[in-house]
């Protein structure tokens, strides 16, 4: 019979200690990859960030521009309607002149007493659409004169008128809107000249006078 060895099968069966140890320190220590981990986050949050802000300059960028662009052409849109109006205004006056010396016939027609008949009414009917075209007639007797809107052709004078003074209107005026079409061509009136009298500088000059007359004929008597 063979002799078994004491304590053998116990030494086989007992766990290595230092091994079992070991591995849990091992598993303790992180690795180089999941300590570079962090840092490597970091660094994307940085480049996401730059790259945010570098697309909210390029937006704010094209937004000015936007903007400017609009503007521009809000500018360009309200310049080209003022040419517009300009434009279709010269045109309206430049036919209408043609018309003034017709609408000159018609008013003397009409001071004698010959619009009548059909006449009559072919006359009130190129005023009507002159007058929806914005033909304004203007000149009356008694305004003061204007020498922008009248043209004097006589000149006299009158004791009473107090400034030169519209007093007869030999050519009405004309007006589209505030653009003169033809001024008013009027025989104006003036001050009579001398209406004015110098009594009042005479008596303050002699009221002047005589206190000197008395001081002078009172100092021999004194002395």
């Amino acid at each position: 019979m063979t002799e078994e060895t004491p304590g053998f099968d116990e030494q086989s069966q007992q766990p290595d200690v230092p091994s079992d140890e070991a591995e849990p320190k091992a598993a303790a220590q992180p690795s180089a990859e999941e300590a570079a981990a962090p840092a490597g986050d970091t660094g994307q949050e940085a480049a996401l960030v730059a790259q945010l802000d570098q697309a909210r300059t390029a937006l704010n960028e094209r937004t000015a521009d936007l903007q400017r662009l609009q503007a521009e052409f809000q500018n360009y849109r309200r310049r080209v309607e003022r040419d517009r109006i300009a434009v279709k205004e010269i045109a309206v006056a430049n036919l209408l002149s043609e018309l003034l010396p017709v609408l000159d016939d018609v008013g003397r027609a009409r001071e004698h007493g010959e619009l009548v008949g059909g006449f009559k009414s072919v006359a009130e009917s190129l005023e009507t659409v002159i007058a929806k075209m914005g033909l304004q007639q203007f000149g009356k007797e008694g305004e003061p004169f204007d020498p922008t809107i009248h043209e004097a052709l006589m000149h006299s004078y009158a004791p009473d008128v107090t400034e030169t003074t519209c007093v007869a209107i030999l050519q009405p005026g004309y007006r589209i809107g505030e653009r003169t079409i033809r001024p008013a061509r009027v025989a104006v009136a003036e001050p009579q000249p001398g209406a004015q009298t110098v009594k009042p500088a005479e008596e303050s000059t002699e009221a002047q006078d005589e206190p000197a007359e008395n001081k002078e004929s009172g100092g021999p008597e004194e002395g």
